[in-house]
């Protein structure tokens, strides 16, 4: 899958501009605040609705001089054409079009335009809460299984409705009932769906890191659920006085997590900046290849400033793998140094774009073309 052409009105710092990107390798070059994370996260916006840098209120992202955001691209995906519009009017909800016609759920679109972006933030995958774990969790698999996405979305619906319940003070067990079944037939669905992905992903994370960081570095993954011990149940009878002593519910699989570790260690207390960046590119990466296996697309990677912080050693290792892999289709990269960018394109083969980003203007400068096939 390819993203050919982007137009975007009042995102964030971009007033308006209209792309055109290689089939292979796009740069972006400027420093820091210029709005080269920008293109990159309206790319992410078009795939997932929502901003990858910014809080879920859709209202952050449009231009403060502007009343409403626009982005709209045209991809080519699996030999066909598809055109998705999104916009967003301040106080109101986006509107999401694919080919010219509305959604009739936002969930059909999920999974349809696969993408990868490795960015700075991923920090939060260590130092985060385990709301950022989860997170990862649930977006890589709900992009391959609907049926995981629907059980999540009853999921965290019938959970607000039980914490509204516990907040107002219900005691009535009938009134929980209805709300708890809805709970614990779709907790038990997303446990087990979370404990096969584990246990698919993380070899494939293993051996990213492995090829990245050499071999000397041990790591793995476990998958941390309060459903280990108890059906959801037998959580929710055994904590019920709790629960309503605290306000909310305690247990479930809400509160599911990742340990991330190295050696017999957490990651979080023993790695070093290096390691950490290596570890979560090393998540991404491994994002990468599960997403193409179950959604039967090459997703689109973006890789925002991931140099930073890293010895040479771990930049070379980690351009041979995008670059010298016939897994990868396109990729976007950003940076702050043209030098560095050109050393990257120099080691890849095949098309590429550069282009220049000052003050939210995108600026094309370089670009070669020849015939490359994409997935």
């Amino acid at each position: 899958m390819t993203l050919e052409q982007l137009t975007i009105l009042n995102y964030k710092n971009i007033g308006e501009a209209q792309l055109r990107f290689s089939s292979k390798v796009n740069c972006l070059i400027g420093n820091n605040g210029m709005g080269k994370t920008n293109v990159l996260d309206a790319i992410y916006y078009l795939s997932y609705c929502k901003s990858f840098t910014s809080s879920n209120e859709h209202n952050a992202a449009i231009n403060h001089d502007a009343d409403f955001l626009m982005l709209q691209g045209r991809y080519s995906r699996k030999g066909s054409p598809e055109e998705i519009s999104l916009s967003v009017q301040r106080g109101k909800r986006k509107t999401v079009k694919r080919n010219g016609k509305d959604y009739k759920r936002l969930r059909e679109h999920i999974g349809l335009l696969p993408l990868v972006m490795v960015s700075p933030l991923d920090w939060d995958l260590i130092r985060g809460g385990s709301e950022e774990r989860r997170r990862l969790m649930d977006q890589i698999i709900s992009q391959g299984d609907r049926q995981y996405l629907d059980a999540l979305i009853r999921y965290n619906k019938a959970l607000e409705q039980r914490n509204s319940m516990i907040k107002n003070d219900y005691r009535d067990p009938l009134l929980y009932e209805s709300v708890e079944q809805v709970m614990c037939s779709t907790a038990a669905l997303l446990h087990e769906s979370r404990k096969r992905w584990i246990e698919e992903f993380t070899p494939i994370f293993m051996r990213y890191y492995g090829t990245i960081a050499g071999e000397a570095e041990q790591v793995r993954l476990s998958y941390k659920s309060h459903l280990s011990e108890m059906t959801m149940q037998q959580l929710l009878n055994a904590n019920r006085d709790r629960d309503m002593i605290m306000g909310y519910t305690t247990r479930g699989v809400h509160r599911d997590d990742i340990d991330l570790w190295m050696g017999s260690h957490p990651m979080r207390k023993t790695g070093s900046q290096g390691q950490c960046k290596t570890y979560t590119i090393a998540l991404r990466l491994a994002q990468f290849e599960f997403l193409k296996k179950y959604t039967g697309t090459t997703p689109i990677l973006l890789l925002d400033d991931i140099f930073d912080k890293l010895d040479e050693q771990r930049v070379v290792s980690i351009v041979n793998v995008v670059s010298n892999s016939k897994d990868f289709g396109q990729i976007f990269i950003t940076d702050t140094n043209r030098t560095h960018l050109d050393e990257i394109v120099a080691m890849m083969s095949g098309d590429y774009a550069m282009m220049v980003v000052e003050n939210g203007v995108i600026t094309p400068i370089v670009s070669r073309k020849e015939e490359v096939s994409t997935p």
